[in-house]
Order: structure tokens, then C-alpha cells, then sequence
């Protein structure tokens, strides 16, 4: 069951990518502690998918082309993120939930379009 906001859904190239269902996945890579996914406007594509990653600590990040591999076995192409950045931390909720709108802010103000 999909249970992703309307508003946090992805739509690039006219197909729909659910960003927990890219996260679970990114979650499951080595090194990785956690991981929030956001659209940014993405040219013709309309929006393109971009992995906010927090690493275990003690870990290297990993480049682009890794974490496509990766995802390429467990998601559609369509889903694979565009771009990835490395954070010390996510927002959170007062509940713990992580606040995508925030991180899509944060970069937004770091990497415009």
C-alpha cells in the first residue's frame, strides 16, 4: 500500500515515483543510515528525484553512479534518483517523521534549478 502525500509524489517524464518506496531501497544500501527523496524541477522531465542521504557514521559517501546501480535492480528507471546530497542529519517531526517539504527547502536554496 502506497501511503505517500499527493503533494510529496514525484512525477517525472508522466510516471508517478512514490519517495518512500525509493527510500525503503536506499535504506537497504550499506553505509547508508538514512535518506529522505524530493522532486526538484527537472527541466522537460518535469521533476527530478534527489536523494538526501545521511550516512552511517565512519562511512564514505558513495557517488551518483553507485547508488543508481544499486537502485537499478530494485526500482523502475524511472524512480532511480538524478542527483544525490549528503547530510550531517534530517528534520524531523515532533513525532520523528521526516519532513520532506523541509529538506526539499534546503535544497532548493542550495542547488536551484
Amino acid at each position: 500500500m502506497l501511503v505517500d502525500r499527493i503533494k510529496e509524489i514525484i512525477i517525472t517524464g508522466g510516471f508517478n515515483v512514490y519517495p518512500s518506496q525509493v527510500e525503503d531501497r536506499l535504506r537497504e544500501m550499506p553505509g547508508v543510515q538514512d535518506v529522505a527523496v524530493v522532486g526538484l524541477p527537472g527541466g522537460r522531465m518535469g521533476e527530478e528525484a534527489i536523494a538526501a542521504i545521511v550516512l552511517e557514521k565512519g562511512q564514505s559517501g558513495p557517488d551518483l553512479k553507485a547508488v543508481r546501480d544499486w537502485c537499478s535492480a530494485r526500482l523502475a528507471k524511472y524512480a532511480l534518483p538524478g542527483k544525490i546530497v549528503f547530510l550531517s542529519d534530517l528534520p524531523r517531526s515532533l513525532i520523528g517523521k521526516v519532513l520532506r517539504r523541509v529538506v526539499r527547502v534546503e535544497l532548493m536554496a542550495v542547488a536551484p534549478a
